[in-house]
């Protein structure tokens, strides 16, 4: 690697701007007008957001009125989710210790519903827990991710909603790891809401979009406006709206390639684990997404993996960081039954669009001598490493 080039492998935290996306928001940034007016500035504006509207249901298979954009990723997971409690009073958040802060922060009992050993949630306890739920007279509102997003396990959300529609819950799905990575259907899904992000597929920061299903119970958290069919009151971000549905054709367009890095992925992980042989990859027996590997070996702390592998010029990441920059032990490795060192030793690589298979190999090497120069016993160090 040239002392100046560097490997971004950290695509779960936010992609690379995709060129359709920047050519998609140069161009409405060219327009002048608020979407909400009746002349042709305004309907030249409106015409820009029902496209990205368009490309964005038809992604997930929904209707164009289901659609609503958001600010971003944290407020298209809790619009809804909010909604949702405002229109049912009695509805209870039951979420995962594997969700986003933006859900479990509205669950009373975040960490309560049992993640296996492999990654995936225990369907039957979410069966029990309903069960008891319901008997007490209480609505679930459960919120399930379909893919997460520091092991890249796929989560089973059409199982989970089968469990709850039985009982008379409702569903809410956390599909922002997953677009663009694996086919994603509200209809076979069967959720009452969905939740996507832009800048997970390449897309503009500050961008995002729910989906409700018609009928299913919702009342707005920001009011004030009769803006997106009166789910969410607000001028939109008509430039960063534009680049969302720009990146969601590409990502859509680009979905077997995506899916391809798997064969990259393997073979990266196979060179750690012959070099390291007490190396683990996190969620490894369950089905995953192609570009994402979380893996650690116990005793080499995450935070100086981190900084090592930022030296020698690749972009990684480990667990959640804290608004001091240092790094913590990851609330999904711990639910799944890791102890807090094995926690605080695992980083994560992922991988998207703009990946070569190179990548993949340079950062397998580049872990390797960096390991075996902080913890040479745990590393059989190959001499054409």
């Amino acid at each position: 690697m040239s002392p100046t080039a560097r490997i971004y492998a950290d695509y779960n935290a936010t992609a690379p701007l995709r060129p359709e996306a920047k050519a998609a928001m140069s161009r409405a940034l060219e327009l002048t007008g608020n979407p909400s007016s009746v002349h042709a500035e305004g309907r030249k504006v409106r015409a820009l957001i029902e496209g990205a509207r368009e490309a964005i249901a038809a992604a997930i298979g929904a209707c164009r009125d289901d659609i609503a954009f958001a600010s971003g990723g944290t407020e298209a997971v809790q619009a809804p989710l909010r909604g949702a409690m405002r229109a049912e009073p009695s509805g209870r958040v039951v979420a995962s210790g594997i969700e986003h802060d933006a859900v479990s922060s509205l669950s009373d009992s975040p960490n309560a519903w049992r993640i296996k050993a492999d990654g995936v949630v225990d369907l039957a306890w979410l069966e029990a827990v309903v069960d008891t739920l319901v008997g007490d007279g209480v609505k679930p509102l459960i919120s399930l991710m379909l893919v997460n997003n520091e092991t890249g396990v796929i989560q089973p959300v059409a199982e989970a909603a089968e469990i709850v529609h039985a009982a008379g819950g409702l569903i809410h799905c956390d599909a922002i790891q997953a677009l663009g990575k694996i086919d994603v259907s509200v209809i076979e899904l069967d959720v009452d809401y969905l939740s996507l992000s832009a800048h997970k597929i390449g897309g503009p920061q500050g961008v995002g979009a729910f989906y409700v299903k018609p009928g299913a119970p919702f009342s707005a958290v920001q009011t004030g406006g009769g803006q997106e069919f009166g789910r969410r009151a607000g001028t939109e971000n008509v430039a960063g709206i534009a680049g969302f549905g720009a990146a969601t054709a590409a990502a859509l367009a680009g979905v077997g390639r995506y899916q391809a890095l798997a064969e990259h992925r393997d073979r990266m992980e196979g060179k750690l684990k012959a070099a390291a042989p007490g190396l683990v990859v996190h969620g490894e027996l369950a089905p995953r997404v192609a570009g994402v590997s979380c893996f650690g070996v116990e005793g080499l702390p995450s935070e100086t993996q981190v900084m090592g592998l930022d030296l020698a010029g690749f972009a990684v990441s480990a667990g959640s960081a804290c608004s001091s920059g240092k790094v913590k032990a990851s609330r999904v490795l711990t639910a799944m039954g890791l102890g807090d060192t094995a926690a605080r030793s695992a980083i994560r690589a992922s991988f998207g669009w703009a990946s070569a298979w190179q990548d993949f190999d340079m950062l397998a090497e580049a872990w390797i001598r960096h390991a075996a120069r902080a913890r040479p016993q745990l590393v059989k160090l190959d001499t054409n490493v």
